[in-house]
């Protein structure tokens, strides 16, 4: 039997900025490209990490380090410390800018990072659809199909606290 998907999120439209908008799939064996989707709120990762990284130690353990593209978010250190233990973050231009990889000593999930600036409606498609059990699909296919993937014109609206 397989535990149920970790989800800290709100519905769209809900109001309460404090939710963690991530979405896992079950513990199960590995399939796909992602284990799962998180929406952060800025591309300020060390401001980001800590509300993650204390949801994802009680799947995985206590985390190690976290990688991630240079280019999708802002300048961070090399290292931040959470609970009193030290993170390392690695960035790489070779990295797909849509995904995070997180480790622990045991374990590595490699998460859809849905644009900060994605209406509620296609973040929440796009964790739903990361999230799910027998996902396959790529990284792009996940963010195209809601709309996420494109860059957010001045008409659009901008993004709430809703969470997804």
């Amino acid at each position: 039997m397989t535990s149920p998907a970790i989800t800290r999120s709100a519905p769209p439209g809900a109001s309460d900025s404090h939710h963690l908008r991530l979405r896992l799939k079950p513990r199960a064996p590995v399939t796909g490209f992602v284990d799962g989707g998180w929406w952060p709120r800025s591309r300020d990762l060390p401001v980001e990490l800590p509300a993650l990284l204390a949801v994802l130690a009680v799947r995985m353990g206590p985390v190690e380090s976290v990688s991630y593209n240079l280019d999708a978010w802002g300048p961070s250190p090399r290292r931040v410390t959470l609970d009193g233990r030290r993170v390392r973050l690695s960035g790489y231009r070779s990295q797909h800018p849509a995904t995070i990889d997180v480790l622990s000593a045991g374990h590595q999930l490699t998460l859809l990072v849905v644009p900060p600036e994605a209406t509620p409606q296609a973040a929440h498609d796009a964790l739903l659809a990361a999230g799910r059990r027998a996902n396959n699909d790529r990284i792009d296919a996940l963010l195209h199909a809601t709309g996420s993937a494109r860059p957010r014109s001045d008409g659009d609206q901008a993004l709430g606290t809703a969470g997804a």
